[in-house]
């Protein structure tokens, strides 16, 4: 059955996901909102298709801290999931994405129709500059920023080191950082065909307010926070005798 359902969704994306590329096309002469609000649309209709035929559900606490204001996302990464799910959750926004993805056909065709922040990842320190320049021009038009810290998608009970781009983003512009930690990857593994029925939890944590702080501390902070709910929500994924805290001292760095 899994087999079946995972075929079936791979049919469903195959024949969905070219339409809303020619859509993102042809709509170039519209505004970047239009062009937006038409490319996303995937979204909310892929998230539809998952409960009915993969039988992944998902679920959200917290969602009372989302503030008002368009803000940076600092997210776990397992899976592809959580690239439809964060754009259903959170108010219209954009992500730090690698600029070889706008080549993908298709898929990629899509994301460079719409607003976002498509950077250079073998610039070194100036990918971190990209990420700031071009976020503080999407968060002025309104959007919120979606950043996966880590940087690519880890198994659940895995972590990299978080990097700073995101922090410094929000430090610099003056926003608030939204942590998201989930357990998608135990249901969507990490380039997996196969996907399993069950329930993804998602905890939105408390808004960390940037003020006063510098981005290291920033970034330091939303990383304890996500690897703590983690522990907290996942204990499953942790041997034990690691720290219960999900503490990542030494393991925040201050670049992109």
């Amino acid at each position: 059955m899994v087999v079946l359902r995972s075929l079936l969704f791979a049919i469903v994306l195959a024949i969905f996901t070219p339409p809303f590329a020619l859509f993102g096309i042809l709509a170039y002469p519209l505004s970047p909102r239009t062009r937006h609000r038409i490319v996303t649309a995937w979204a909310p209709l892929m998230m539809w298709f998952i409960p009915r035929i993969l039988g992944i559900r998902y679920k959200v606490i917290g969602s009372e801290n989302i503030p008002s204001v368009p803000s940076v996302i600092l997210s776990k990464h397992q899976s592809a999931w959580e690239t439809m799910a964060l754009q259903v959750i959170f108010p219209p926004l954009c992500f730090v994405l690698k600029r070889e993805l706008l080549r993908v056909p298709f898929f990629g065709w899509g994301l460079a129709a719409i607003p976002g922040i498509a950077i250079d990842r073998a610039a070194g320190k100036d990918a971190l500059a990209q990420v700031v320049d071009q976020g503080r021009a999407r968060l002025a038009e309104g959007y919120w920023v979606a950043v996966f810290p880590e940087g690519t998608r880890t198994a659940p009970g895995a972590k990299r080191r978080y990097k700073a781009g995101g922090a410094a983003l929000a430090q610099q512009a003056g926003v608030p950082v939204v942590p998201v930690a989930h357990n998608a990857g135990e249901f969507w593994g990490r380039e997996a065909f196969l996907k399993y029925p069950g329930e993804i939890t998602v905890s939105i944590g408390p808004a960390i307010d940037p003020t006063g702080l510098d981005a290291a501390e920033v970034n330091r902070r939303s990383a304890a926070w996500i690897e703590g709910e983690m522990h907290r929500l996942f204990p499953h994924h942790y041997r034990s005798g690691r720290n219960s805290t999900g503490a990542v001292s030494g393991e925040v760095e201050e670049a992109e």
